[in-house]
């Protein structure tokens, strides 16, 4: 198995991806525009490394041996020879393609062109390569290090060989695979955690219930681990209200249109645990 990673991206994400990689044995390029995002990138791989090796889920030498193997860039020629790029940058079509586009002139033509994208279609990502066969979705869940799950999206020219690679180097990374046969937007996750999400906003919005007893629900009712208003504030209320907002566009199902008090918490900058408040104080 090819053992040269690229992530393009050093967000929550890209940095995850890098370090679940990096501590699997993959030699890891971690590219950014900007020298203060890679710093931002390697400090919390860093930090995360710490914690578990004072959990003593990691030794000291590994983490100190799995960090020498990433390699911070703000160079995309970096990327050149590696087996697998992963994009982790943000949800935009437009900042993909760009990135996409280079890196279909710059990558080996064995390589396998990934995309950590939670909702935008990959035929359209694949769309301005020469190579689509070789583009495929990797959709990893946060935080990377602690959530097992993997989405594989095939896109409408995905090889069988691509998608093959993509698994072995995500099971590669400890991780467990579900594949998306058909490109739709949001591909199962996004569409599932969306319509989940729509609904309980719709019902705290109209008073029906508290954002506390509808999570509550969730949690008791159906097993989830965390109730569908938490999960918004941690993974940001702008954040779900695009990937709802992409999903809308692309299907027009009603039950993705995005509730009118998700745009104005997001206008108010009330986004969640990152601002502070969302559907609860932090």
């Amino acid at each position: 198995m090819a053992r040269k990673l690229a992530v393009i991206g050093a967000g929550l994400m890209g940095s995850g991806i890098a370090q679940v990689a990096a501590q699997a044995g993959w030699e890891v390029v971690l590219r950014d525009v900007t020298d203060e995002a890679l710093r931002r990138g390697t400090d919390g791989i860093k930090a995360s490394y710490d914690k578990f090796v004072g959990k003593g889920r990691l030794a000291a030498e590994d983490a100190e041996a799995a960090l020498a193997r990433i390699t911070p860039t703000t160079d995309l020629d970096a990327a050149a020879d590696a087996d697998v790029v992963v994009e982790a940058v943000f949800e935009k079509l437009e900042v993909k393609h760009e990135i996409f586009r280079a890196l279909d002139k710059l990558v080996r033509e064995d390589a396998v062109l990934a995309s950590n994208t939670s909702a935008i279609p990959i035929t359209k990502i694949a769309a301005v390569t020469e190579r689509p066969e070789r583009v495929v979705g990797v959709h990893f869940f946060s935080p990377v290090p602690m959530m097992q799950l993997v989405e594989l999206v095939r896109g409408y020219k995905t090889s069988d060989e691509t998608l093959a690679t993509a698994r072995e180097f995500a099971e590669s990374v400890g991780k467990t695979c579900i594949v998306v046969n058909r490109d739709v937007a949001g591909f199962v996750t996004t569409r599932l955690i969306s319509a989940l999400v729509v609904e309980a906003v719709k019902l705290y919005e109209s008073g029906v219930a508290t954002a506390e007893d509808i999570d509550v629900a969730c949690k008791l009712g159906f097993g989830h681990a965390m109730g569908p208003l938490a999960t918004t504030d941690l993974t940001g209320v702008d954040i779900l209200l695009h990937a709802a907002g992409n999903i809308y566009t692309e299907t027009q199902d009603e039950k993705f249109a995005p509730p009118e008090l998700m745009r104005r918490m997001v206008d108010a900058g009330d986004i969640g645990r990152k601002s502070g408040q969302g559907f609860y104080t932090y």
